[in-house]
């Protein structure tokens, strides 16, 4: 039988050579991902109440990332928790303070093709960027698996958006996202798999292709996945991973071409930024029918808006001009080791000049912590979701876009297409 790349991943994973649309199976879990939001502080009371152990500590990754730096005693409450709990366990993946989970799990090698994880957030789907099944779960799931090693799944539909050609300078992952959003609805993917294929997709770099995964979960899909390819195994190499590496089967981790899909099909050539208005991603036009909306706060930051590559493309617009005046520009990086680099080639130093204000390498405003965001605010973000008070205040008016969106809107004070300023 025909399998698409989804099959292959969980006949994989629950031992078997294939699997059928429809089918529960029995999975064994690689990797096990919270945060101190999502992980201690609801796992420990459970697990010492059933007097139960982790079932193997290796494939356990805690990221500290919410609640930090703290703020209030609440945060540091739920951070000692985290901290305290660590210790105890003698984990040996824990993360603090260094960046967002889903930027930090995979720059630490921690994910590669063929692996089948879960993640106590929503937008652990990120990881499907890498080739791996890898979906959010809730506290009593997570306990589940933390206890057994293994989880149910449903084999569900795929559902592949196909991208022809190639995207125009200045057009990003981001934006092929909110298109997609926009088209089909925040319960677009029906919680089924989704499958980013074609041509545009497989010139992206891994960093933007974890922007398509990441941002599946606002399509309403269970995973979004990317076949792998040498691009995958070339950034496996380049964050330090050796043991394996050369065995990586590429050619066993794509679709069977008469493997039965939904297929949706896109031009890249066509598309234009975009931008999602108040209150939700799905509310998205081409940028140019939000042209000259005043700006408040320009917001780079989070999983889908800070990384290496979008601290870049924010700098190739803010190089050697100064922010609007009034403007507020927060740059929060999504890691440590992306600043590192960033700071290394000179485009911190962009941002800091053009008027940045530099914030620390936590999900900060995008999980609404932070005071970033101030009432009334009307916010360009490059963040994923804009749902009302998502980012602290409940009377700001938050539009989405990509890093080059936000740099022009901290240029120019207002909503911009960021082409005109590359150009």
């Amino acid at each position: 039988m025909a399998q698409t790349l989804t099959q292959k991943l969980l006949a994989a994973a629950c031992g078997r050579a294939e699997v059928a649309v429809g089918e529960i199976v029995t999975c064994r879990v690689d990797l096990a991902m919270f945060h101190d939001s999502s992980g201690p502080r609801r796992l420990q009371p459970m697990l010492e109440s059933l007097g139960a152990q982790l079932w193997d500590k290796s494939k356990v990754v805690l990221v500290i990332d919410h609640y930090v730096p703290e703020s209030d005693d609440e945060s540091r409450r739920i951070v000692r928790i985290a901290r305290d709990w660590a210790q105890a366990q003698a984990l040996p993946n824990v993360y603090d303070s260094v960046g967002i989970c889903h930027v930090v799990v995979p720059e630490h090698g921690h994910l590669r093709p063929g692996m089948f994880c879960v993640g106590g957030d929503s937008h652990s789907p990120t990881g499907g960027a890498f080739g791996a099944y890898m979906f959010g779960i809730g506290s009593t799931e997570m306990l589940g698996v933390a206890v057994s090693g293994e989880i149910w799944v449903k084999v569900p539909t795929t559902i592949q958006m196909r991208w022809d050609g190639r995207l125009a300078d200045g057009v990003t992952a981001k934006d092929m996202m909110l298109h997609m959003i926009g088209r089909f609805g925040m319960n677009g993917g029906r919680y089924q798999a989704i499958e980013f294929c074609g041509e545009a997709v497989r010139a992206l770099s891994m960093q933007e292709r974890m922007t398509l995964s990441n941002m599946s979960a606002e399509l309403g899909s269970q995973v979004g996945l990317v076949a792998p390819d040498a691009t995958t195994v070339e950034y496996l190499r380049s964050v330090g991973v050796t043991d394996g590496i050369d065995a990586i089967d590429i050619a066993r981790w794509q679709s069977d071409v008469d493997a039965v899909a939904e297929v949706h099909t896109f031009d890249a050539n066509t598309l234009a930024p975009q931008v999602a208005a108040p209150h939700s991603p799905a509310n998205t036009r081409a940028i140019d029918a939000f042209a000259d909306i005043p700006v408040d706060v320009a917001y780079l930051g989070a999983c889908t808006g800070a990384k290496l590559e979008d601290l870049r493309a924010a700098a190739r617009v803010l190089k050697g001009r100064r922010v609007a005046e009034g403007m507020r520009f927060v740059v929060a990086p999504a890691s440590a080791r992306d600043q590192a680099q960033a700071t290394r080639e000179g485009v911190m130093d962009v941002l800091v000049a053009a008027g940045a204000q530099v914030l620390a390498n936590t999900c900060g405003a995008c999980a609404g912590y932070g005071g970033s965001i101030p009432e009334g605010a009307t916010v360009m973000s490059s963040t994923a979701r804009n749902f009302k008070g998502r980012m602290g205040a409940e009377t700001a008016q938050v539009y989405l876009g990509s890093p080059y969106a936000v740099a022009a809107a901290a240029l120019t004070g207002r909503i911009a297409d960021p082409r005109d300023l590359l150009a």
